[in-house]
């Protein structure tokens, strides 16, 4: 019964070191993989020569680094350091080359800016209620 009972250990704890002797006193996981110099390094390359897929990343650091990362993680790494994955959106093809021009006229026109002289005009116009996107 030489066991010591677990409320008792952190007593002996306490009363050998104060606070300081019941502080963790392990190293805090395993060191990364890429010191903060290359981590630094491949940020910038990746801002230099967007766009890059997941994949293209990962196999940049396996060549360059010679170590892998799991996608998941590499993507936490990336968002910790204000990087994140996005896809380019092209523009419609069937989209009008004047199409902020027809969406300011139609947008006037809906919220009543539509500058015209003519008093009775007005009159006769619809009232237009919606809803914008």
């Amino acid at each position: 019964m030489d066991r010591e009972i677990p409320t008792r250990r952190w007593a002996h704890t306490w009363n050998d070191g104060r606070v300081d002797g019941l502080r963790p006193r392990f190293g805090g996981g395993r060191p990364p993989k890429l010191s903060r110099a290359e981590f630094d390094e491949l940020c910038m390359i990746l801002e230099n020569g967007l766009p890059w897929t997941p994949c293209a990343i990962h196999a940049l650091i396996e060549d360059h680094y010679g170590v892998t990362y799991h996608l998941a993680h590499l993507s936490r790494k990336l968002q910790e350091a204000g990087m994140n994955y996005a896809k380019p959106r092209p523009l419609d093809p069937c989209r009008p080359a004047d199409a902020d021009e027809i969406l300011a006229e139609r947008l006037g026109q809906a919220l009543g800016e539509d500058e015209s002289d003519d008093e009775d005009s007005k009159e006769d116009e619809p009232v237009v209620l919606g809803v914008f996107r």
